[in-house]
């Protein structure tokens, strides 16, 4: 496969031309998620400090727009309408969903939950938003009308969810180390793949449709083909439970990382390293912009080990072009 040799190499020159990268200060405490627009002009951080932040890609730098405030717990994960670049949704464990608009700055929605929410997604064709909770409940939300449409109460630890990207199923990762497969909307159970021997963390499909991934309290990120329901390969370069993944806007990449402190950037169909992206901390969350190879995301860095007394809450990004 001569065609992906040229591929890992021009990434790498790409990436060593551009190897540092850059701090942007977003909240006053931890970060737990980030997200891009799927204009990618914008990126969402969602922080533990109870609030959301939304910035703007300038050429070569991250922009502060606004900082959106009514959460009345931390914001766990949050996730942008996937064909409109003006709404995101957040999950808190304040019992709540928040629907935002960036176009009037204002919330125009809050949906109760009945627990702690852990982690949310929107449906690809935008109807439909999911949240899951500490309680392992799932609860399906209808974006238009904010209701409830739909509650699923699970009997083991879900960790996070997705739908595939052809709307059809509905994905659940479990700590049994298992990836549980229903079907949508029925929510029938189809299938359930013993992924991993330990906890099954997170799951994430590629834009392609060829692939997902999930990653493990193992250590291990692996491969699976949509289609055929079967794992093609494991990447195994960290040592500590992979806690996020991403795959880049071509499906050629996949990002991944942990407590290691650096994040592995693999090349999808070789499995073999593209790049290693060097952080002082652990790593909660990363994000492919979705257009080019440009990497968002946040670490632990309240112990950052060259400047203890900085505040945590910078969102990072990896790719940008160095200052010319």
């Amino acid at each position: 496969m001569a065609g992906t040799g040229l591929f890992l190499r021009a990434m790498q020159e790409l990436f060593r031309a551009n190897t540092r990268s850059r701090e942007f200060p977003a909240h006053g405490a931890k970060v737990h998620s980030v997200a891009w627009s799927c204009c990618g002009r914008r990126l969402a951080s969602g922080s533990f400090d109870k609030t959301a932040s939304v910035f703007l890609l300038e050429k070569d730098r991250l922009v502060k727009e606004n900082n959106y405030r009514g959460h009345g717990d931390s914001v766990d994960q949050l996730c942008w309408h996937p064909s409109n670049p003006d709404l995101f949704v957040t999950a808190s464990g304040d019992k709540t969903i928040r629907i935002w608009d960036v176009r009037t700055t204002k919330c125009i929605a809050t949906v109760n939950t009945k627990g702690e929410n852990i982690n949310i997604c929107w449906s690809p064709d935008g109807q439909t938003i999911a949240v899951g909770n500490k309680d392992d409940v799932v609860t399906f939300i209808d974006a238009k009308t904010h209701r409830s449409k739909a509650e699923e109460q699970f009997k083991f630890e879900v960790n996070e969810i997705s739908w595939n990207n052809d709307n059809n199923m509905f994905f659940l990762t479990n700590g049994n180390g298992c990836i549980n497969i229903l079907s949508y909307p029925e929510l029938k159970p189809i299938q359930s793949i013993n992924a991993h021997p330990s906890n099954c963390i997170c799951i994430k499909f590629d834009p392609m449709g060829k692939y997902f991934a999930t990653g493990s309290a193992d250590a291990l990120v692996s491969l699976w083909d949509v289609d055929e329901l079967v794992c093609v390969r494991c990447f195994s370069r960290l040592d500590w439970p992979v806690r996020t993944l991403s795959f880049s806007h071509d499906g050629k990449m996949l990002a991944s990382a942990s407590e290691d402190h650096f994040i592995d950037i693999a090349e999808v169909e070789t499995g073999e390293k593209l790049w290693e992206v060097q952080c002082e901390s652990p790593t909660f969350t990363v994000a492919w912009h979705p257009k080019r190879p440009l990497l968002a995301f946040a670490c632990d860095d309240k112990d950052g080990k060259y400047d203890s007394s900085r505040e945590a809450g910078t969102v990072k990004l990896f790719g940008l072009p160095n200052d010319s």
